[in-house]
């Protein structure tokens, strides 16, 4: 009878086993697979109205330039074509060729050929060189992230002078630049006309040595001018500041101006958690009219041109600026035990802060993965 009991309990015990293994539970659930995928970032606009991150490693901006690059010859080169063939047809946009892209996305969630973990462990070394200590401070971080910008806006600006360069002796005159469509098919009236970054004043401003040809350096900076240190380019900025906020049309700016539009620019720049529900308007007069004050050497009243170039680094902030906000929210998101710096372990567990560009939008879970091992 002892026996039996000992066999009937065993078999019991078995069989909860079993059921308990085979039983469906929340972590057993399957996982909506959550795949890495390119950006459509393409735009004929060399001012966009927004900053766009560059990826963090260099691989995937390599990938999306070359997508890039084939969309950009579908769209300029053919239609192109086509207006010079009828010009005053409107140029059909071309489709993109998908089948080029979904390979590349293969490719990025082939673990095989693309694994984050492999990647990270490469690339950290090359992040980590100030020193070389085992740590990636906020400065390296912002130092790489500026270095990746840095060529995909060359990479834009070589493009774009392929274009416009029409003699192709490796300089732009103002006579070959083309403004894009929008300004040239606009009266001298329109807001897009008067913008005046399409006027010879920002040509010349840009033209370093005045021989009236851009090269490449010249160009890239007429193209992004907050990047620039050209003190011509920097004062045609103001310049333009000054007219754009100028609304009595005297070529000055008054504190009224200044207050109602350049020194929230300049605050947001200060505070980059600046939430304007917070601030009353009499709240904010006091500061704005101490800064004024700084700016306004000659205490007239007014601020020159002159007197706005200390504050132009703010009002157009540059590739720097958006590289330290990029490294600022990585580490915030990365940096585990909050000493305000990354391991390469501390990388490779948060996968998703390094290649959030390229996840699927569509996807809320931030769950692991098998593409990210």
């Amino acid at each position: 009878m002892g026996k039996a009991l000992v066999i009937i309990y065993i078999t019991a015990a078995v069989l909860l086993l079993f059921l308990i293994s085979h039983s469906p539970s929340p972590s057993n659930k399957p996982k909506r697979h959550r795949r890495l995928k390119l950006r459509s970032n393409f735009t004929f606009d060399s001012h966009p109205t927004h900053h766009e991150h560059i990826p963090f490693d260099p691989l995937v901006a390599q990938i999306e330039r070359q997508r890039e690059d084939k969309e950009w010859e579908k769209q300029y080169i053919d239609t192109h074509h086509h207006q010079l063939i009828h010009e005053h047809a409107p140029g059909q946009e071309s489709q993109p060729e998908w089948e080029d892209f979904m390979d590349a996305e293969d490719y990025l969630n082939d673990e095989h050929k693309f694994n984050v973990t492999d990647r990270l462990v490469l690339l950290f070394p090359k992040i980590d060189v100030h020193p070389s200590d085992g740590f990636v401070t906020d400065h390296e971080l912002t130092d790489w992230n500026l270095e990746q910008t840095r060529k995909e806006v060359l990479h834009r600006t070589q493009r774009d002078m392929e274009v416009h360069d029409k003699n192709h002796d490796g300089f732009v005159s103002f006579h070959e630049y083309e403004p894009p469509s929008w300004v040239r098919n606009s009266d001298n009236t329109s807001f897009g006309y008067d913008m005046g970054w399409w006027k010879e004043d920002h040509f010349n401003a840009s033209d370093i040595d005045g021989d009236g040809l851009l090269n490449i350096t010249e160009f890239n900076d007429f193209l992004h001018p907050a990047d620039t240190s050209n003190p011509k380019l920097l004062h045609w900025l103001c310049k333009e500041e000054i007219r754009e906020r100028d609304s009595d049309k005297d070529g000055k700016v008054n504190f009224n101006e200044f207050f109602h539009g350049l020194f929230d620019l300049v605050r947001n720049y200060d505070e980059e958690s600046h939430d304007t529900s917070h601030h009353s308007e009499d709240s904010q007069e006091s500061p704005a009219r101490k800064l004024f004050a700084e700016l306004d050497k000659d205490g007239d009243g007014y601020l020159s041109e002159a007197e706005l170039l200390p504050i132009t680094g703010k009002l157009h902030p540059s590739e720097r600026y958006y590289a330290k906000q990029q490294a600022d929210y990585i580490i915030q998101q990365a940096d585990a035990d909050k000493d305000g710096r990354l391991t390469l372990k501390e990388m490779i567990d948060s996968p998703y802060v390094f290649y959030s560009a390229i996840f699927n939008e569509d996807d809320e879970d931030y769950e692991d993965h098998d593409e990210f091992r």
